[in-house]
């Protein structure tokens, strides 16, 4: 994919951004720096959203702030057909003639303008961080302040890294001619976001986790799965092939045709951040839930707690490095592929003495038949192969005694 003319300050082989999470609202978020002078933006981050979005209606000051035209070499790389006209400007986020784009926030979804900027990021060597890398002309979109509702505090915008070419990953790679990588790996606490290929050095035994991740395709759902989309665009979110679900290796009964994609772009399994817990469909949710109880019989199942189905008292539970002692749940993916869930990722703890397998019912209708959620991604490192379409994953890296809140921020000599 060609860039429309990102101009960077020098080419790095990667960049980093820390992340943390929001406690109360269990997103995760990141930092980044935009316009000119330079400003920290707090971000959202979205992994299947289709580009960065920023609220520009309040305090967005930048003497390099460009609107995209339309059918300009930008608003094409944004396949977009839509041409917006605002009579209170010109200003960031308001003017005339200017390329319109879906931007969707957690309960919101409007038309934004398609719009450009400075950024600048911080490069690594996979180890540490290094100096930090400045691109001009960066593509976003300029939401309202209205989409900020729902949001972490503190806020401006959300950082969109769904398959698009208009994605925050898609225009790092194309800036600067990395491999059209990108890998996750978020915390309990705090994680961090690689753009480019590894190594990613995690502090402990000086491991690079990009040689022992596991490997399963990307599936391109043709068919949009955002709350509005263009007739014709394919989904911008990141599906993989579950096949089937097992509890303690014993094969969960489950309706098999939810599990793919139809033709109208329902079924499957998809990955998302925004999603705090794994939420299934209904036959899916009640199969797992009552397999898993059946593995569990010394544990007092006790009244429930929103949003989950399924809780237990902690008494009649053991813990080990690995999180509470729980039947493990696996997710079989293709070609003998297992995703394996263990008790860090699997429970929730909602009181002292109660414990919540954190898998939230979907309803009957669930256009996705399951999203895996942040809690289920935590400390798992994801590499998200664009050119070769393929998801790479780690499983637990509390298997290999370190954590995603173990990356060297401390900059590079």
């Amino acid at each position: 994919m060609d860039s429309p003319s990102i101009q960077a300050s020098f080419r790095p082989k990667a960049l980093v951004l820390s992340v943390s999470k929001d406690a109360s609202t269990n997103q995760y978020v990141t930092h980044i720096k935009q316009r000119t002078p330079l400003v920290p933006v707090k971000l959202t981050i979205d992994l299947g959203a289709q580009s960065l979005w920023v609220d520009c209606e309040q305090n967005y000051v930048s003497s390099t702030y460009k609107p995209v035209l339309c059918n300009s070499t930008q608003c094409k790389l944004a396949r977009s057909d839509s041409c917006r006209s605002c009579f209170d400007g010109p200003k960031p986020g308001c003017n005339n003639n200017t390329c319109g784009l879906f931007v969707s926030s957690i309960t919101t979804v409007t038309f934004g303008d398609v719009s450009q900027d400075v950024v600048a990021v911080q490069s690594t060597d996979g180890k540490s961080s290094g100096k930090v890398v400045s691109m001009s002309e960066f593509l976003f979109t300029c939401g309202p302040t209205g989409l900020l509702d729902g949001l972490a505090s503190g806020v401006k915008g959300m950082a969109g890294l769904g398959r698009s070419n208009v994605s925050m990953s898609s225009l790092f790679s194309s800036a600067f001619s990395f491999p059209r990588k990108f890998a996750v790996c978020l915390g309990s606490s705090n994680g961090v976001l690689f753009f480019g290929d590894g190594p990613y050095g995690l502090l402990a035994f000086n491991m690079d986790i990009s040689k022992s991740l596991v490997y399963t395709p990307l599936i391109l759902n043709p068919v949009s799965t955002g709350r509005l989309s263009s007739e014709g665009d394919p989904s911008s979110d990141y599906f993989i092939g579950v096949t089937g679900i097992s509890i303690n290796e014993k094969p969960v009964a489950l309706n098999k045709t939810l599990l793919s994609i139809d033709k109208q772009g329902h079924g499957g399994t998809m990955i998302s951040t925004v999603v705090p817990y794994t939420v299934m469909q209904t036959s899916i949710y009640k199969a797992v839930v009552r397999a898993f109880t059946k593995e569990l019989p010394k544990a007092l199942r006790v009244r429930p707690v929103a949003p989950f189905g399924a809780c237990f008292n902690s008494k009649g539970i053991g813990i080990s490095r690995l999180g509470p002692g729980v039947p493990i749940i696996d997710l079989h993916l293709p070609n003998k592929v297992v995703w394996r869930i263990f008790g860090f990722n699997s429970m929730v703890k909602v009181k002292d003495d109660v414990l919540c397998l954190g898998f939230v019912d979907g309803g009957l209708e669930a256009t996705t038949s399951i999203v895996i959620g942040g809690h289920q991604l935590e400390d798992n490192l994801l590499q998200f192969d664009l050119a070769a379409s393929r998801l790479g994953f780690s499983s637990s890296l509390l298997f290999r005694q370190t954590t995603c809140a173990n990356f060297n921020f401390t900059s590079a000599a």
